[in-house]
């Protein structure tokens, strides 16, 4: 209930002519108000004199305390005054009906009136101007809002707000008048108010702000005072609502005045250890230079840098200028004032509500009662950033102590989501479902520790790993990390309508790695693999008489079938000064290691690896980087001229995700086997085109390369705000070095005899007996000669010995058609005596001709470029390319689009 207000003391009334006394006062028609509170709004007093006027002034007092909807005085004749009152209603509920860009509980923040207050049409009036100027703020300047009352019983009400939202008022045109410098297009670049045109769609700066108005004012002084017009100013900036309400022409009218150049720039410092000339010789700024407020205040950030790092936290550098009009020059001089050098009282970390103040403190390269210095502060800085447990632009504020040469440093962190949870999912033709799925904290438990676990899953590659990686073991800067891994890779093609799988690559092993910090950018590490590979084909597709034959698999596949173990460790040494590991702006680094197999195992080899990159933020947002890196690998085992020393688990592949414009091990050394249509007896045999029914298979190589340049590009504020960060890129890169798997023609050129005792002949004789598997004189309708399959010599193996098979004569009346080890007559088991007479004939099994080619073993320069977009969806990130391949070599598999979704936790 309102509280009465104190009456005021009464002063003598000194009555009118015709006023009567009051004999009686009462109020009538409260309900939730005491009449005593209705009457102290008044100055109506029993046995005080009233007249008309003062009966007309108590209704206006009453009215205005709005505590009443209505206010009637009766009893005017007989002195007997009864003020009959109607209370103000109750609300019983507000209602917002027709918003639809602005949800509900934003206005309902804004508005006073809410269910259980007295309604007041003065409280409605100012709701509706505040629901307006939210409108307003969103540009939306043709919103109305309507308030309409519904009564109901108990003297209560709803209040409806009716809302037309109306389209959102653009900038339809932006004019400036007094620029001859500069034209109106290039004056428009540089403010944040965008004209609304087709080319800003996707931009929200074309809705009408007039904060942004006077934002756009500094924009267009400091363009000016950079391009050294230092009397430039705005002489009115003026935005006008069209009639129609939807649209605001903005008119600018400026005044550019004259260009400067800088005179004598001179340095005066209190601070001994500056050398005032030489730091003046130093400074960026020349004499003879255009004016350029920017530079100015990059030099003020430089010296005050410098001091810093001399220890002196607080000093104050001013620039004093001294204008000469005529000779339009600008005399500058920094003025550095005397300064203490300061000590790190305290440093107080601030926000952290999961990770451990340990986990930050160690980042920091300052320790409480050492010597300020700003470039540590600023590493500090970078490296905490680069943790990835904090929102970006955190930075360390420096607040005075408690003493003039005291400094506190305070971290305030803003902890963000430290899991991430990634996923990616597709379909093709060649791998049927892919489905790529990962986990990860990298803040484990708050103490910065990383666990990761990722599976893979498609028709190509299946595997599973799970990491667990402790930055600073004992707390002391020492790394220690383990993987456990299995990976199982099959390549395959179809030959028809059938998916064939070529060969099968299942490893499974374990990797330790200890990092050591030599310097603040020099890092070495120290790894141990051990890994078990297990590579073979399939024997039903592949084999014959139970070993690999290759007429069917190709050589170098038969010669990488087995069973090894790898055991082998690895030293790097890694130079990193970039200031974020997530998402570097600056720096570079520079990583260089090497692996030697050869500590117990199978397996012995050396191999090196480098990569290198370098960012660079060249301004207004855009970020360039460059990349390279590469490997090579020697075996320490001896091969031959076709075989080659480095087995196909061990050597390097190129492709996507790390070369964008390539399919999965899509560049580099590959053997194709390439089949014929039609029949030999029909003479129209013509090689397979079609790519999915060729076998092709990455070999990999022993050595690679690959380059990248990459340009991030920074939008406008509406795709800031959707999370878009695209770029555009470059990439080369190349992968090759193996020898010669075996032959590389038709089988017109070479055959490979299976002899009877199972030992393999290569036949390059086309008069050798066993060779003729051409139709003599016979060609295709392309002129190639017509190839028969090919007849290749069966054996068995029977008590140890290897015996030729042969097969009976259909005309026989023994044993036709059998299967013998016997060349004359037959025997009831394989390798048991002979009986008969028949002439067998040997038993051929039978290979369809075809091309083997080996391609792509090149150091050619593979070229492809693209764009690409990172962008923070509603599924969590995701990353998106587009790459086209420029070069390629004969036999790489390109890839048009990929793409990869995650989310975090």
């Amino acid at each position: 209930m309102p509280r009465a207000p104190e009456a005021a003391p009464e002063a003598q009334v000194v009555a009118p002519a015709d006023a009567r006394p009051i004999r009686s006062l009462r109020v009538e028609g409260t309900q939730r108000l005491e009449p005593e509170t209705v009457l102290s709004y008044t100055r109506l007093r029993v046995g005080q004199p009233y007249t008309p006027e003062t009966l007309d002034q108590a209704i206006k007092d009453v009215l205005a305390s709005e505590l009443l909807a209505d206010v009637t005085i009766e009893g005017v004749e007989s002195g007997d005054i009864v003020l009959r009152v109607r209370e103000n209603p109750i609300i019983n509920r507000v209602v917002l009906e027709g918003n639809k860009r602005l949800k509900s509980d934003k206005i309902t923040k804004e508005i006073k009136l809410a269910p259980r207050q007295m309604f007041t049409r003065t409280a409605v009036r100012a709701d509706v101007a505040r629901i307006v100027e939210l409108y307003r703020r969103q540009g939306r300047f043709a919103a109305v809002v309507e308030p309409k009352m519904v009564s109901l019983d108990q003297n209560r009400v709803d209040v409806i707000f009716e809302i037309r939202e109306g389209a959102k008022s653009k900038v339809r045109q932006i004019n400036i008048i007094g620029n001859e410098q500069f034209s109106d297009g290039e004056l428009r670049g540089e403010m944040v108010t965008k004209q609304s045109r087709l080319t800003s769609i996707l931009s929200s700066n074309t809705s009408y702000d007039q904060d942004r108005l006077a934002y756009d004012q500094q924009k267009l002084r400091q363009f000016y005072l950079t391009q050294g017009y230092a009397d430039f100013r705005v002489v009115s900036a003026v935005a006008e609502l069209t009639p129609d309400k939807r649209d605001f022409i903005i008119t600018y009218v400026v005044e550019e005045g004259p260009r400067y150049k800088f005179g004598p720039v001179t340095v005066d410092s209190a601070i001994r250890d500056f050398d005032d000339k030489a730091l003046a010789a130093s400074l960026a700024i020349k004499e003879g230079d255009w004016y350029d407020a920017k530079k100015v205040e990059d030099t003020v950030d430089g010296l005050q840098e410098a001091a810093g790092m001399l220890g002196y936290a607080f000093a104050d550098v001013r620039p004093e200028f001294q204008r000469d009009r005529e000779k339009l020059t600008m005399t500058l001089n920094f003025n550095i004032g005397e300064a203490r050098r300061t000590y790190v009282e305290r440093i107080d970390i601030n926000g952290n509500t999961q990770t451990q103040d340990k986990v930050i403190r160690r980042e920091m390269r300052l320790a409480e009662g050492d010597a300020f210095n700003t470039f540590l502060v600023k590493r500090s800085q970078d490296r905490i950033n680069s943790l990835g447990y904090f929102n970006e632009k955190f930075e360390i504020e420096q607040k005075e102590g408690s003493a003039p040469d005291r400094v506190v440093l305070t971290a305030n962190v803003e902890e963000r989501s430290t899991g991430e949870l990634t996923l990616s999912a597709g379909f093709s033709s060649l791998e049927r479902f892919i489905f790529q799925g990962s986990i990860r904290q990298r803040n484990f438990r708050g103490r910065g520790q990383d666990l990761r676990l990722s599976a893979d899953y498609s028709s190509y590659s299946k595997s599973v790993e799970v990491g667990f990686t402790e930055p600073y073991l004992f707390d002391q800067n020492v790394a220690l990390g383990g993987t456990i891994f299995r990976r199982d890779f099959n390549s395959f093609n179809f030959v028809g309508a059938d998916r064939r799988t070529t060969y099968e690559q299942v490893s499974t092993g374990g990797q330790l790695v200890l990092g050591v910090p030599l310097t603040e950018y020099w890092t070495a590490s120290a790894r141990y693999n051990l890994t078990y590979d297990q590579v073979g084909l399939d024997e039903n597709t592949f084999f014959r008489n139970g070993v690999c034959d290759p007429l069917l698999a190709g050589r170098y596949l038969c010669e990488a079938l087995g069973d090894r173990w790898t055991s082998s460790i690895g030293l790097s040494l890694i130079y990193d000064s970039l200031n974020s590991r997530l998402r570097p702006t600056a720096g570079q680094r520079l990583g260089v290691g090497g692996d030697f197999a050869g500590l117990g195992g199978d397996v012995r080899y050396l191999r090196g690896r480098f990569d290198a990159d370098k960012y660079w933020n060249i301004g207004s947002g855009f970020i360039f980087s460059a990349g390279l890196e590469g490997g090579y690998i020697h075996s320490l085992e001896k091969g031959t001229a076709t075989i080659d020393p480095v087995r196909i688990t061990d050597r390097f592949f190129l492709g996507e995700p790390q070369f964008r414009g390539f399919d999965i091990r899509g560049v580099g050394p590959r053997i194709q086997r390439i089949g014929y249509t039609g029949t030999a007896a029909a003479g129209n045999q013509t090689l397979i085109t079609d790519r999915d029914q060729i076998f092709d298979d990455a070999i990999g190589g022993r050595a690679y390369y690959l380059g990248k340049l990459e340009l991030e590009i920074p939008l406008g504020a509406g795709a800031r705000e959707m999370g878009l960060r695209p770029s555009i890129f470059v990439m080369a890169g190349a992968n090759w070095g193996v020898r010669q798997p075996g032959r590389t023609a038709t089988f017109q050129q070479a055959r490979v005899f299976t002899n009877p005792d199972g030992s393999k002949t290569i036949l390059t004789n086309p008069s050798d007996p066993r060779f003729s598997t051409s139709l003599p004189g016979a060609v295709n309708a392309d002129g190639s000669p017509t190839l028969l399959p090919l007849l290749v010599p069966q054996t068995t193996v029977v008590n140890g010995q290897t015996l030729a098979l042969y097969t009976v004569p259909v005309s026989d009346t023994i044993a036709p058609g059998q299967v013998t080890t016997c060349s004359v007559g037959y025997a009831s088991s394989l390798g048991g005596p002979c009986s008969g007479t028949s002439i067998n004939a040997v038993f051929n099994q039978i290979t369809d001709p075809f091309q083997e080619r080996f391609l792509g073993n090149s150091p050619k320069p593979r070229l492809s470029a693209g764009i690409g977009v990172n962008w923070n969806s509603p599924f969590g990130p995701l990353r998106l390319d587009l790459a086209y391949a420029f070069l390629k070599e004969k036999g790489d598999d390109d890839k048009l689009f990929s793409f990869n979704v995650g989310t975090s936790f």
